[in-house]
């Protein structure tokens, strides 16, 4: 058979699981977990409908694949923003970076922790969630080092601190906090965290 320019190509010399991944992080932004399927994503980027099947064995494989690729940016995120500045510097920053990843990226997000929860999505999954989170924990654990933060279970403490954060970020992306007013709100909530993890004297 003669393959036309028109014809869908039946394997593919580029990243066809970047160029999947990419393409199935837009559907999902656009349509919802619902809207993905391996056969309309083989049809938006022009290869075969058996193509994305070399990669990810069903959708939830490429649900699982793009939840875990949204910890990995959300790790260098998180990365970046601990890389210098003060203890106080450095949260503000990490907070800023979380509240803009959630909001730009809802439907990724509510995915990613949706996915993690899953008993099928193997260990790759938890890990990707485990090493993206074990950055602020690190940075409460240093903070406690220099005396700013108090005693007790680092992780414990950042999770609580990061559920307010959370909460915030999830009220600007649902339209409940006007976007114009976060920045504003997110220096009153760090401020807030702060106070409460302060070290009494």
């Amino acid at each position: 058979m003669i393959m036309t320019s028109s014809s869908p190509r039946s394997y593919h010399h580029g990243d066809l699981r970047g160029e999947l991944l990419d393409r199935a992080e837009q559907t999902l932004r656009e349509s919802g977990a619902d809207g993905l399927s391996l056969r309309q994503l083989a049809r938006d980027i022009g290869v075969s409908h058996g193509a994305p099947s070399r990669h990810f064995r069903d959708k939830q494989a490429l649900l699982d694949a793009i939840a875990r690729a949204g910890f990995e940016r959300l790790g260098a995120l998180f990365t970046e923003a601990v890389s210098e500045g003060s203890f106080m510097q450095r949260l503000e920053s990490v907070a800023r970076a979380y509240v803009r990843f959630a909001t730009e990226n809802a439907a990724l997000l509510e995915l990613m922790f949706a996915r993690k929860h899953n008993p099928a999505a193997g260990t790759e999954l938890p890990a990707a969630a485990e090493r993206a989170f074990s950055v602020p924990v690190a940075l409460i654990a240093d903070g406690q080092g220099n005396g700013e933060v108090i005693d007790g279970d680092p992780t414990v403490i950042g999770f609580a601190s990061f559920a307010t954060i959370h909460g915030m970020a999830t009220f600007v992306s649902s339209g409940l906090v006007p976007a114009a007013l976060a920045e504003t709100m997110l220096g009153d909530v760090i401020t807030q965290i702060m106070d409460g993890i302060r070290p009494r004297t």
